[in-house]
């Protein structure tokens, strides 16, 4: 018997992934499918509403992992549940459903994991189709919320990670939105995710093969979202062609002079109009050795240090809504150093006022 075939269900809280997940056993009965049905409280109440529905389909199993998120602190028992799952060779489908709040890396990055033994999770089950439920309705509220899920991360963080790493993206609650709106759901997520299949449902209605058994999943495409794509395929005289009919576009921002510290806060304290996500990384030249990491979101600013260069630059993906690229350039061009600073050399660089945290 060949590898069990698994698909995860990602997306925010009351997206529709139980929705979803009883729509599928109730549409697959003559499958033999096993579940583990995640959630952050103590209470399962998913894994109750499916535990009722299991009554009728008499060839499921269910796991339920409560109290904790399969992306972290479950981690280490999702591996082991799987592992046993697929060693019993008795199910033609996993389907895992993650809590409303769960990365879904790092769920995937478990099926890849060797153990000190040599054995692997990927030797037994086959991660098949990673999956996002995109809530219609609650869509743009959600991206351009500043609300914190802990003292790193706020709300559309997480919600772009889930999105960047589909395999299929639902559009679900497409009858509670207008076409425009509808539109410019699609426009995001397209830009944000060229890869992934869109599938546009109402109460999570789809038809099983879009998301079990494709063999969508690729980790060399998976792991390497829209953003990374753009910084290694375009030369640094070239942009992403926009799009005149939707108005959304992007551009990839290119310099070899640093910022500016100061020059650069007050730019990114100030709400660029039109912008949706900034990924990518910069050069700062009060602490030039060190790779700067940006990560902007509607409303969210992350600003990180990830280790030193090799090859100091910038290299930004902007993305945005009726872009005026040349605009942001030049407010991005403003904050590199001017001659005068780039000729003090990096010693007097690092005395530079810095406004920024501690990295």
């Amino acid at each position: 018997m060949s590898e069990l075939p698994v698909t995860v269900l990602s997306g925010f809280l009351g997206a529709g992934k139980t929705t979803l997940l009883t729509h599928l056993l109730n549409h697959c009965r003559d499958k033999k499918i096993a579940l583990i049905v995640n959630d952050m409280s103590e209470l399962n109440v998913d894994a109750q509403l499916v535990k009722d529905l299991r009554l009728e389909q008499t060839e499921a199993k269910l796991v339920e992992m409560s109290n904790g998120c399969i992306c972290c602190t479950l981690r280490e028992d999702l591996w082991d549940q799987v592992g046993k799952l697929a060693a019993e060779k008795a199910y033609d489908y996993l389907i895992i459903e993650s809590t409303g709040v769960s990365e879904p890396l790092p769920v995937a990055a478990t099926f890849s994991f060797v153990d000190e033994t040599g054995f692997s999770l990927s030797q037994v089950a086959r991660l098949d189709t990673m999956v996002t439920l995109v809530d219609c309705l609650n869509f743009f509220q959600n991206y351009y919320s500043s609300e914190d899920l802990s003292e790193e991360r706020c709300l559309v963080d997480l919600l772009v990670d889930q999105v960047e790493f589909a395999d299929v993206i639902l559009l679900n609650k497409t009858d509670l939105v207008g076409e425009a709106e509808l539109q410019d759901i699609r426009n995001l997520l397209g830009k944000l995710n060229p890869r992934a299949e869109l599938v546009e449902c109402r109460f999570s209605q789809i038809q099983p093969e879009r998301v079990l058994n494709t063999g969508k999943y690729d980790p060399t495409q998976a792991e390497g979202p829209e953003w990374i794509r753009e910084l290694t395929s375009l030369t640094p005289a070239e942009h992403v062609p926009e799009s005149e009919e939707y108005g959304i576009s992007s551009f990839v921002y290119r310099a070899r002079r640093p910022f500016h510290p100061e020059r650069l806060w007050q730019v990114v304290q100030e709400s660029m109009e039109g912008i949706l996500r900034i990924k990518g990384f910069f050069w700062l030249a009060s602490q030039p050795e060190f790779m700067g990491y940006w990560s902007q979101a509607g409303s969210s600013l992350r600003l990180e240090n990830k280790g030193r260069w090799a090859d100091p630059s910038q290299q930004l993906v902007v993305i945005g809504l009726d872009l005026h690229a040349a605009t942001v350039s030049q407010a991005l061009d403003a904050c590199l150093l001017n001659d005068q600073e780039w000729a003090a050399g990096p010693t007097t660089w690092k005395q530079l006022p810095d406004p920024f945290p501690a990295w």
